[in-house]
């Protein structure tokens, strides 16, 4: 049951969830969409694919988010000559000590960015699935934790395909969401002139958080509550794209269980701590879509998993607010959803 304390944690952190989006919002202009997103991915201990055409500031975002916490922070630049071991280190013979010494690869950060990760061979890519899953590596039979909090940022590039590996379904379920930040409107555009024209705002890029303080807003987002409705039209959403015609892969347990921890995130973003549908049907398409995998004749149709994801939402009944839920208030006896505005930050 969540109580009066856990509310006052919630609202005394939304600060530092402000201070890091105006942080990122200063070197990505006119997408707070995006950014709340990426946020919302971090506070709910997922990992973030960024894909888009060259040029339109993947890499910054992922640098801006990453330079915004005060936390160790490590770039990955995906070539085919990639080894696994230069992602998750290697044990190397020291002659002084006559034993094997473990140095740690890219991985061991709590920020990890990897740039066109469609660019390395499909097993230099695998050498990320245990750490984004379990949140360790394992090398020669023993394990190494890895810090907190942990995220892992990376992009693709959808459109030029030599010299890439497509991602294996196994890595993109491993991907909480998949966002596009697309072109910037005019006016953006003219910012960032006036912005990028003289100086790369990265330079200038100080945190705004630190890691511990990221670490008690996830723990916050753990207390956010979800009732049963809300947990069956997410099960509903998913199950749908199991049997939908035009889908000869659907979407797995995981990017259930992805999409309840992004709506906790998202509620938590606006000052709720019980989750809504509609915090599961904003987030659908960034979570579920990229999961997808067309038929054939879908793909010959010109049909996208974003579409068929948005068309399933249509289908489904959304289901009612209750006025009252029995067994949970959040102090002061305040119905679990649908009867108090939230307070966005």
């Amino acid at each position: 049951m969540t109580t009066y304390d856990d509310r006052a944690s919630l609202t005394d952190l939304t600060a530092t969830v402000e201070r890091v989006r105006s942080s990122v919002e200063g070197v990505i202009e006119g997408k707070p969409e995006v950014v709340r997103l990426s946020l919302t991915v971090l506070l709910a201990e997922g990992h973030l694919l960024i894909e888009d055409v060259p040029g339109v500031g993947k890499t910054m975002l992922a640098k801006a988010l990453a330079r915004s916490i005060d936390c160790s922070v490590r770039r990955i630049q995906f070539t085919p000559d990639l080894l696994p071991s230069d992602i998750t280190g290697v044990s190397i013979w020291d002659q002084q000590r006559r034993d094997f010494e473990f140095k740690p690869g890219a991985i061991f950060a709590q920020i990890v960015i990897g740039d066109e990760i469609n660019r390395a061979s499909p097993k230099t890519q695998s050498a990320l699935l245990e750490s984004m899953e379990e949140r360790q590596v394992t090398i020669d039979g023993q394990t190494y934790e890895l810090p907190s909090p942990f995220m892992v940022v990376a992009t693709q590039n959808p459109v030029e395909m030599e010299g890439t590996y497509p991602l294996p379904e196994a890595q993109r379920d491993r991907f909480m969401a998949r966002v596009s930040i697309g072109y910037p409107s005019a006016d953006a555009e003219l910012q960032m002139l006036d912005i990028h024209g003289a100086v790369n705002p990265l330079d200038d890029l100080q945190p705004v958080a630190h890691a511990h303080e990221i670490v008690k807003l996830i723990d916050a987002v753990r207390t956010v509550h979800v009732a049963d409705p809300v947990r069956r039209y997410a099960v509903d959403l998913v199950a749908a794209t199991r049997t939908h015609p035009d889908l000869r892969l659907g979407a797995s347990p995981r990017a259930t269980l992805h999409l309840l921890r992004a709506a906790k995130a998202s509620a938590a973003l606006s000052g709720r701590e019980y989750a809504l549908p509609d915090d599961v049907q904003a987030l659908a398409v960034a979570v579920l879509a990229h999961r997808l995998l067309p038929t054939a004749q879908a793909q010959l149709n010109r049909r996208t998993s974003e579409q068929v994801v948005q068309e399933i939402l249509q289908r489904t009944p959304v289901p009612a607010a209750p006025h009252q839920q029995a067994g949970f208030t959040m102090g002061r006896g305040t119905p679990a959803y649908g009867q108090q505005p939230p307070r966005r930050l």
